[in-house]
């Protein structure tokens, strides 16, 4: 790899690290050629995405951004996934080490904190941005239905009212 080569992976892993809203450091040394495609498959589905890069130049990367609190964890074999949502790929690593466990989480960045292993498990078992927004919107609608409801209601009872009377007088 030549310098400009070792330029543009530095530039587009410092936008990696500036833009998402989480990045999970993990060991994956063990896992098959197969295992790691199912496991960029499931992060894909995600909305995440996962990266290998050499140690040292994510490190260089990291210089400067909130998540460069992370730069201790970069030794060995480590793969990154990352994604704009904060939760989706700790969700997705953390439910794939379930099924592999070659797949070692180290920890992680959530925007400017730095997390250990613990701390990835603890944002992988927070709603997503997706389950937040459809409980926000089955909060307002449900008081529109019951105020639809509400109206609805004493017109029916009029009705049936009105059939009462209806049936007393015939």
């Amino acid at each position: 790899m030549d310098r400009a080569q070792k330029e543009a992976v530095v530039a587009e892993l410092g936008q990696i690290f500036a833009d998402s809203g989480v990045v999970v450091v993990s060991h994956y040394a063990g896992l098959t050629v197969a295992q790691m495609t199912d496991f960029r498959r499931r992060m894909s589905a995600a909305g995440g995405s996962v990266r290998v890069a050499k140690n040292k130049l994510a490190k260089i990367a990291l210089e400067g951004t909130p998540a460069e609190g992370i730069a201790p964890l970069l030794e060995g074999q480590t793969v990154l996934a990352y994604s704009e949502d904060p939760v989706a790929a700790a969700k997705v690593v953390m439910d794939y080490t379930k099924d592999n466990d070659k797949l070692v989480v180290l920890g992680g960045a959530m925007g400017g904190t730095t997390l250990d292993q613990a701390g990835v498990k603890s944002v992988s078992q927070m709603p997503s941005r997706e389950e937040l927004i459809a409980s926000i919107v089955g909060c307002i609608a449900a008081p529109a239905s019951n105020i639809a409801g509400a109206i609805g209601a004493p017109a029916s009872n009029i009705a049936s009212i009105l059939e009462t009377i209806e049936e007393k007088a015939a």
